[in-house]
């Protein structure tokens, strides 16, 4: 780390461009957007100049995957899940600077400039190998269009760029019984020619960079990733692929072929710079070029070695860029115990928790901070949200803002008290009050997010216990002049709090300054102020009128939310069930010896002492049978009176707990596991009509 890095001219502060394949859930906000976040505004406000930035990334082999599978283009999805991506981290207070899409003219512009430089300085190298080929679909198959077992773990729904259940970094041809993911055909090798990034060549340079010099500030679980890949000897990475979607590799003999995602995702880093500082009128260049900057990429672990690895070997070759000075990477959030999955719908979507808990973003915020994936794999649990809002952000930080609030407007008519004499408990609840900015600032930056919202929640807890043990509503009646000194200490926590919460709470801060009339009426205070400022609230100063913080979650909002987790576990159970193999081949002959009728069930009624069976008349049109069937768990007697059927009716008589059966009603079963009727829809199919 340079001497330079520690006291940056300015910030650049990215988080992994989301793919729009579809929305955001709380992985994707635990593991980057919220940390990063919360990063970005403690510069701001500690007067730090900062670019934070992001965009949509729309050129992923999964946005392709997710057109196929809707039958629409794949302009139409990244146009969809882009206005929901962007309106969703507005809404949840994501404070972007920018944020742009790889779609964008400046992106392809800015990714076909970096190409050319690399190519023409001769940092590719040009090879024709062979690639996986699904001779059904007549293309190559990119990396996420491939499945197969993982060699390293042996998860046999690897995909063929990474091992989701390992973590490990593959290439297609690695993976152990491939098979493709359009056509489900086991693909053949196949020749075309590709440019390749030689890693190999960058080992040395990476040695020094990342095992020498970032040995002691980067994160345990990013330089053992790191130094894993290293390790093993780096080899060619290929930076195009044979795709009709993304951005034309712009050289000669490019044609048909795009650059690979994970070459030109990293740079819309930079193109959302450069639409940023055009907006903004600034020059982008320092951003990304001044040694001066502080370049941080926030992502999750299954992008280290992309951003760690790849990425700056880019910057390297092209060598007018900075190199990031850390790259903070969290583990993974689970949810309920099991592994989020887009594909499976088992999350919790952003846009959905917005509606389901309008003005409740800094809860989300708070939970996902405090339970956050740090250091290990960590899970979210409904019931640990609720325990959060409810025992620490409704008991312990808005139960003593409310309090100091209406005792204020109580005793005072809104007006900050004249302190009188400070005891030595007062003293010292103020000095414990002005170290929390440096404690809170120490964790920050150290990417020590959970621990840094847990020293806020201190400082809340700080004012609690002052206030509980100094019981101003009781001394009120013997001397009301101590309790004016204790409304005002308790007056300046709840500043602090108002200050020192934005990082982590920004709605939360924004409404508490509101409530306490700070910012508005020539009363401020900094986050470097408070560790000097004789008051943060002023004596006489007017503070406006209480208002709850938050708002206490009940059970039954809970269970609505464990609902619906439920049925999309049934959903997928149903989903995963194996189809029944095909019997063995029958004649027509065969077949038409079955004769199967139109009827009508005008009779039903339980068989005694039988859980499943119902006792059947049907008239077939033929006659009005005895049929008894296997129904009884999903339907009632009276509900399928008068119900079309299907019936064969030759099958041979056979007596069931002492009723003879002459005939079977045809079934199937739903997604739900639920037995449906095989009927006829039209309404005048009369009984007794033959089934062809």
């Amino acid at each position: 780390m340079t001497d330079n890095a520690k006291t940056p001219a300015r910030y650049t502060i990215t988080a992994a461009l989301p793919y729009t394949n579809g929305p955001i859930h709380i992985g994707h906000l635990a593991g980057v957007y919220v940390p990063a976040d919360i990063y970005a505004r403690y510069q701001r406000l500690m007067g730090k100049d900062v670019a934070f930035v992001c965009g949509s990334d729309e050129h992923g082999v999964a946005i392709s995957m997710k057109a196929k599978k809707e039958g629409i283009t794949p302009k139409d999805v990244i146009d969809k899940y882009h206005a929901i991506i962007k309106k969703s981290f507005a809404d949840f207070g994501i404070s972007f600077d920018n944020y742009s899409r790889t779609s964008a003219e400046v992106h392809h512009k800015t990714a076909s400039e970096f190409f050319v430089k690399l190519y023409e300085q001769g940092d590719f190298i040009e090879e024709t190998t062979a690639q996986l080929y699904d001779e059904e679909a007549k293309q190559f198959l990119a990396d996420r269009f491939v499945v197969g077992t993982c060699p390293k773990c042996g998860h046999e729904e690897a995909y063929g760029d990474q091992c989701e259940n390992c973590g490990s970094t593959l290439n297609a041809t690695d993976l152990i019984n491939p098979k493709s993911t359009i056509t489900g055909a086991v693909p053949t090798l196949k020749e075309t020619k590709h440019w390749f990034l030689p890693l190999d060549r960058y080992e040395d340079f990476l040695k020094e960079w990342i095992l020498e010099g970032h040995k002691k500030d980067w994160k345990p679980n990013v330089y053992g990733q790191c130094k894993s890949w290293i390790d093993d000897g780096l080899k060619p990475r290929a930076v195009t692929r044979d795709l009709d979607w993304g951005i034309p590799v712009p050289v000669k003999g490019g044609e048909g072929k795009v650059l690979y995602v994970w070459f030109d995702a990293p740079i819309g880093y930079i193109s959302s710079t450069k639409e940023w500082a055009e907006r903004e009128g600034k020059d982008w260049e320092p951003y990304w070029k001044d040694e001066n900057t502080k370049l941080l990429h926030f992502i999750g672990k299954d992008n280290i070695v992309f951003h760690c690895i790849i990425f700056p070997s880019i910057l390297k070759a092209h060598g007018d860029y900075i190199l990031p000075d850390n790259v903070p990477a969290n583990e993974f959030l689970n949810l309920e115990g099991n592994k989020l999955s887009t594909s499976k719908n088992w999350a919790v979507w952003l846009h959905e928790y917005l509606e389901e808990f309008p003005d409740m973003q800094d809860v989300l915020r708070y939970t996902l901070t405090a339970n956050a994936p740090e250091t290990k794999d960590n899970d979210f649990t409904w019931k640990d949200f609720q325990a959060r809002n409810n025992n620490e952000l409704v008991a312990i930080l808005g139960n003593f803002i409310n309090r100091v609030v209406v005792l204020t407007h109580k005793y005072y008519d809104g007006k900050v008290p004249t302190p009188n004499v400070f005891s030595q408990v007062d003293k010292e609840t103020l000095e414990a009050m002005k170290k929390y900015p440096e404690i809170i600032s120490t964790s920050i930056e150290r990417y020590r997010f959970r621990e840094a919202s847990q020293e806020l929640m201190n400082l809340a807890r700080l004012g609690n216990k002052y206030l509980a043990d100094e019981e101003p509503w009781k001394v009120i009646k013997q001397d009301g002049e101590r309790v004016k000194t204790i409304m005002f200490v308790a007056l300046q926590i709840a500043t602090g709090l108002a200050v020192l919460s934005e990082p982590f709470l920004p709605f939360t801060s924004e409404k508490l300054k509101n409530i306490l009339a700070v910012g508005s009426s020539g009363v401020d205070t900094s986050w470097t102020e408070m560790e000097t400022k004789e008051a943060l609230l002023p004596a006489d100063h007017q503070i406006n009128k209480a208002e709850l913080l938050f708002r206490k979650v009940e059970d039954q909002e809970i269970q609505a939310q464990l609902d619906k987790l439920e049925a999309t576990k049934k959903s997928n159970e149903q989903m995963n069930k194996e189809v029944e193999p095909q019997k063995d081949t029958i004649t027509f002959d065969d077949f038409s010896k079955l004769d199967m009728r139109v009827g009508t069930i005008v009779e039903a009624e339980k068989m005694p002492k039988a859980k499943k069976l119902l006792v059947l008349k049907v008239d077939t049109g033929l006659d009005t049978r005895t049929i008894v069937s296997g129904i009884a768990e999903s339907f009632t007697p009276e509900e399928i009176v008068g119900k079309k059927v299907t019936v064969l009716v030759n099958l041979a008589p056979r007596a069931l707990r002492g009723v003879e059966s002459e005939g079977m009603i045809l079934m199937t079963e739903n997604a739900d596991g639920k037995l449906v009727f095989v009927n006829p829809d039209e309404n005048n199919v009369g009984n007794g009509l033959t089934i062809n």
